[in-house]
């Protein structure tokens, strides 16, 4: 492959090295610059979610191609983050590779997802509450949006913190598969069918949940703040193990385990 070909894909050795690299750089952020592009990126994951309410509304929400065409208008989120420049919690797991190879500390590391973390939280709630005060949040809009934070609340803790695991894996997936792509389409492409997989399967993605309670709350939802808690736990778990451990540690010992950098 030549190096200089826009239109190749950068092979997997590649990747993880890229993928390491931008590890590194996370950690390095300034703090107020880290926070402000966690709260960019909390806000550009509540835009995939209310476009994914809208999108539900009106239809059944279990499974279908409704729900396919529901995780296509989700991966907007993602792509706004990647494209356009964010820190994302579940994304920065991959961050791990950097942190095994002694690349960045513990500290560095749990900084990073700690202050992220936050910043998305804010991100996310804040523009919940903008679309609250928009008057979007009504007629049909707000039954939806009550019944997909009902439907996250039911959920056991055993459940949520495997289909955050599982999700997680595939947003790795998506972003690993990111930076195979040297354009703006293909990366789009890139993150399209993971990240509307995860949504058609009804996997739980921390961030989005974020984003979910508070729009269902401004719906009228009766969800309790206890059993809100309860779910971003369990499903923030496994996100870290789905990203960590299921991604980055994997390909970080599959192709970058024993080579010299």
């Amino acid at each position: 492959m030549n190096d200089d070909d826009i239109f190749s894909a950068y092979k997997p050795q590649k990747i993880a090295i890229l993928v390491e690299s931008a590890g590194v750089s996370k950690a390095k952020l300034p703090l107020f610059q880290m926070f402000v592009l966690a709260v960019l990126a909390g806000a550009f994951i509540g835009f995939g979610g209310v476009a994914y309410t809208a999108v539900m509304t009106g239809v059944d929400p279990s499974f279908g191609p409704a729900r396919l065409l529901g995780g296509l208008v989700f991966s907007l989120g993602l792509i706004l983050v990647i494209v356009g420049g964010a820190e994302l919690f579940t994304g920065n797991a991959l961050m791990v590779m950097a942190a095994v190879d002694r690349k960045i500390s513990a500290r560095q590391l749990l900084r990073s997802w700690a202050v992220v973390y936050l910043g998305n939280l804010a991100g996310a709630s804040g523009l919940a509450l903008a679309f609250g005060f928009s008057g979007i949040l009504q007629g049909p809009l707000d039954v939806t949006a009550a019944s997909i934070v009902q439907g996250k609340a039911a959920l056991a803790p055993l459940d949520a913190f495997v289909r955050g695991a599982l999700c997680n894996a595939l947003v790795c997936l998506a972003i690993w598969l990111s930076f195979a792509a040297r354009t703006v389409s293909g990366k789009v492409l890139a993150i399209l069918w993971p990240i509307s997989a995860f949504v058609l399967l009804g996997l739980e993605h921390s961030v989005a949940n974020i984003y979910f309670f508070p729009q269902g709350w401004l719906a009228g939802s009766d969800v309790t703040a206890k059993e809100a808690l309860t779910n971003l736990v369990w499903v923030t778990l496994g996100n870290i193990v789905g990203g960590a451990g299921g991604v980055a540690l994997a390909y970080r010992y599959a192709y970058l385990g024993g080579t010299t950098r």
